[in-house]
This record gives C-alpha cells, structure tokens and sequence, in this order.
C-alpha cells in the first residue's frame, strides 16, 4: 500500500495544473491532521485524499455560480 502511494501522489500532483487547485492547500492541511489522528503513516494518503475532496468542492461550486450567471 506504501508503494502505490508513493506512485499515485506524484502523478497526481504532475496532472493538476496551479489554476485548477483551488482549496487543495486547505484540503491537504486537514486531510493531513486527521491522517496524522489516525495512525502512522496516514498523513500522507490522508493529505492526497483531503486535496482531491477539496478541489472537487470548489470546482462544484465554480460551475453552480458560472452557470448561475449564464441565467
């Protein structure tokens, strides 16, 4: 399991462009800590998944208020 987060983080990072990470600081700040509560090991997968539910949030959210303004 190690492994394959060691593998998935960088390709994940290499596949999000700056423009498009809006809220992934703030994701992987808290996906960290609870990652860190949970055990040994775990704040970094907890880091990857709190960047991804992050940016998932905001870009839902860019797309109501852009498609609130095409109304």
């Amino acid at each position: 399991m190690r492994y394959v987060s060691l593998l998935a983080l960088p390709l994940m990072v290499a596949t999000a462009s700056p423009a498009l990470a809006k809220g992934c600081v703030r994701g992987a700040a808290a996906g960290a800590v609870g990652g860190h509560f949970v055990g040994k090991g775990h704040a970094m997968m907890g880091a990857a998944a709190g960047c991804v539910i992050a940016h998932h949030h905001y870009a839902k959210k860019a797309r109501a208020e852009k498609a609130a303004m095409h109304r």
